[in-house]
């Protein structure tokens, strides 16, 4: 079984505290959504169908439109997604391969949600919200490939945990358009008007709770996500 180089596996910390419930089980969430979101994508694209809600006919008819992008994109993000618990768990820390896929799926993610960018169902709300935080996610990951290179395993994981977490507001952002879906009738709003603010809410959620459990966790200190 492959493993990582000595001087990592030496900085991994033999006892540590696990991160609070609260953020290990929306960590777990946000991972059954983002999965799900891209499964029912992928079937969406493969069986592409006129009937449901007038909303999310034109929404799947959009990104049937440029199906070629949307699959290049998302398919290495459910890849990136899949191998989370790898590169982040506890029990798993001594495996190399699963960062060796993860950094440059990472790439490969944040350079097509750019190019996605031209496509924004919200218009320009949403492209900038697409724009600040893809460069966030990009900058946090090379942030975290370049400590890796140094061996400065807690800089890493810090890094590696603002990128993951960035990425991971698409899915905190499926409830968030949730609720402007249910509640479209009273507020009158469309897609194209609420996309927009639905990305910048669930991405800002997630970029300050991780943010906020960074602060209050010194560099030296172990950040584990989940026990085991």
């Amino acid at each position: 079984m492959p493993t990582r180089n000595s001087n990592e596996a030496v900085a991994i910390p033999s006892q540590t505290q696990p991160a609070p419930l609260a953020l290990r089980i929306g960590f777990w969430i946000c991972i059954v959504i983002a999965i799900a979101v891209v499964l029912r994508r992928l079937a969406a694209l493969a069986h592409p169908s006129a009937s449901g809600p007038p909303q999310m006919v034109a929404l799947d008819q959009g990104f049937a439109s440029h199906a070629a992008l949307t699959l290049a994109h998302i398919i290495p993000a459910l890849a990136f997604v899949l191998v989370l618990p790898f590169a982040l768990l506890r029990r798993f820390a001594l495996l190399a391969w699963p960062e060796r896929w993860l950094f440059p799926l990472g790439v490969v993610v944040g350079v097509t949600a750019y190019a996605m960018s031209a496509y924004p169902v919200g218009g320009w709300t949403e492209r900038s919200a697409v724009l600040f935080f893809n460069t966030l996610f990009l900058f946090s990951l090379v942030r975290a490939w370049r400590y890796k290179l140094a061996d400065q395993f807690e800089l890493k994981r810090r890094w590696l945990l603002r990128a993951v977490v960035v990425l991971l507001g698409i899915a905190t952002t499926r409830p968030v358009m949730g609720v402007f879906f249910a509640t479209s009738r009273l507020t009158h709003l469309e897609p194209n008007q609420f996309f927009g603010i639905a990305f910048w809410i669930g991405f800002s959620i997630n970029w300050i709770v991780i943010e906020l459990w960074l602060r209050n966790h010194p560099v030296n200190a172990p950040i584990p996500i989940a026990r085991n």
